[in-house]
């Protein structure tokens, strides 16, 4: 006896095949779950249930936890170098950059923006936990931003809106030390007074 198909059957889905969707997006939700709850508490299911695919299609592009946390790692620190290039590309001297460095900051540690946390800072936490190669992104985004901070108060010397008499090595650290701590406190609430604060950080560079 002959089976006859009928014409319009939809072809049948080939088992296996992982679920096609868009890469930004889904590292933008994985995101969000590894800077409200660190790399370790971040299960594969959270992360499953925040990006909307299987555990299957997790692994299958991505490897595994480890190898989505990297390219979320990669992804945060370019948005994040970026937006804060362009605001600072809109002033003039060193002293205004570092204010707004700051005041950038600031908006990132508000709100539900700063209750989600910081990937870097809250990585930098962990970092006696992480891997070799893990630790060394971290270590080295927190470099990066040491060393931006240091050349905004090199521009200011030169310009004059920075005291010269500054050790710029110990004053980076310091504003370092301020913007991370921001980050923190951050994840507990909002901070008070921030125009306030801004201008009190800023008398360090007199």
């Amino acid at each position: 006896m002959i089976n006859i198909m009928p014409e319009n059957r939809p072809a049948t889905r080939e088992r296996g095949r992982p679920r096609e969707f868009d890469r930004e997006t889904a590292l933008d939700l994985a995101m969000l779950v590894f800077r409200e709850k660190g790399y370790h508490n971040a299960s594969v299911s959270d992360l499953s249930a925040a990006m909307q695919l299987t555990v299957g299609s997790i692994y299958k592009a991505f490897h595994d936890k480890r190898g989505l946390f990297l390219q979320v790692f990669a992804r945060y620190t370019s948005l994040r170098n970026k937006a804060l290039s362009e605001r600072l590309a809109q002033h003039p001297d060193g002293r205004a950059k570092i204010a707004e460095l700051l005041r950038f900051y600031l908006e990132s540690a508000s709100d539900i923006e700063g209750r989600r946390g910081c990937l870097v800072v809250g990585s930098a936490v962990e970092l006696q936990q992480l891997d070799a190669e893990l630790s060394g992104l971290v270590q080295a985004a927190l470099t990066r931003n040491l060393r931006s901070i240091l050349q905004l108060i090199e521009q200011g010397r030169q310009d004059g809106s920075v005291n010269p008499q500054h050790d710029a090595d110990a004053l980076s650290g310091v504003l370092l030390c301020l913007v991370l701590g921001m980050r923190v406190a951050g994840k507990t609430g909002d901070l008070p007074a921030r125009e306030r604060l801004i201008a009190t950080a800023l008398t360090l560079l007199d």
